[in-house]
């Protein structure tokens, strides 16, 4: 599904929240480090640089993504689902960063990502908070059109996730230690159809891998109409506001 090449397009915008999110972890020098979801591995490399004296693996579900992963003496990456993984043995440090969303009511799962953990580690989490945003809200209206409800589905509504609040009570109940929060980033994107670029690494990559190539040009043309009215270019670029919402967790000792 997932197209790297694409998906690095906006590495900036995409790194900020990862960077934040571990910027919040207080692990002084774990042992084993995991980061689930770690699509092309990047930015789990930087979790090695942090903490030069742990085992850091990345884990994620395309093959694709991973075939560019960097490499490193105590770096390493598998193919893998969120939902399948157990680890060996309990990691230091697990950090799943836009990546829940896609597990279906990822909540649930909660407990047993905490339960991977070694008492006192600790997870961190950073979802997407931005399903109802125009961006997905056309999507969505567009699937459901006469000209394309049969060949696409209306797609339902985008993954759910919980606020700051949820996500509290969710890792608190665990006898978590928990920050949570969340940041509204007001992106400016250069170029021709930014939203349009920004989205085919993400929520369009399924829509046109259903769809010829003539077909996925006509959606993209439509969609793309529809969202160059939704966010209007300025002088300076196009403003696109992103919600995210960050958890980090301390297990208890």
């Amino acid at each position: 599904m997932w197209d790297p090449e694409v998906y690095r397009r906006y590495a900036d915008e995409r790194d900020r929240p990862f960077h934040e999110l571990t910027g919040r972890i207080g692990a002084g020098s774990p042992a084993s480090v995991v980061d689930l979801g770690c699509g092309d591995g990047r930015l789990t490399a930087t979790l090695a640089e942090r903490w030069p004296g742990a085992s850091v693996l990345g884990v994620d579900s395309s093959e694709a993504m991973l075939a560019g992963a960097p490499a490193g003496p105590r770096l390493r990456f598998e193919a893998g689902r969120i939902e399948d993984w157990a680890p060996a043995g309990p990691v230091d440090v697990l950090v799943t960063n836009a990546a829940l969303q896609w597990v279906p009511a990822h909540w649930e799962h909660l407990p047993r990502l905490v339960g991977a953990v070694a008492p006192g580690g600790w997870l961190a989490l950073q979802v997407p908070g931005n399903g109802d945003a125009p961006s997905h809200a056309l999507l969505r209206r567009l699937r459901a059109s006469p000209r394309w409800r049969d060949r696409l589905g209306d797609g339902g509504r985008w993954p759910d996730v919980l606020d700051a609040p949820g996500y509290v009570r969710s890792l608190a109940r665990l006898g978590c230690a928990v920050d949570a929060w969340e940041t509204t980033y007001a992106h400016v994107l250069a170029g021709p159809d930014p939203v349009l670029g920004w989205v085919r690494g993400t929520a369009l990559r399924p829509v046109l891998e259903r769809l010829s190539a003539d077909e996925a040009a006509e959606f993209e043309a439509e969609y793309g109409a529809a969202l160059r009215e939704a966010y209007p270019a300025e002088p300076y670029g196009t403003v696109v506001p992103f919600r995210r919402v960050f958890a980090v967790a301390r297990v208890p000792a």
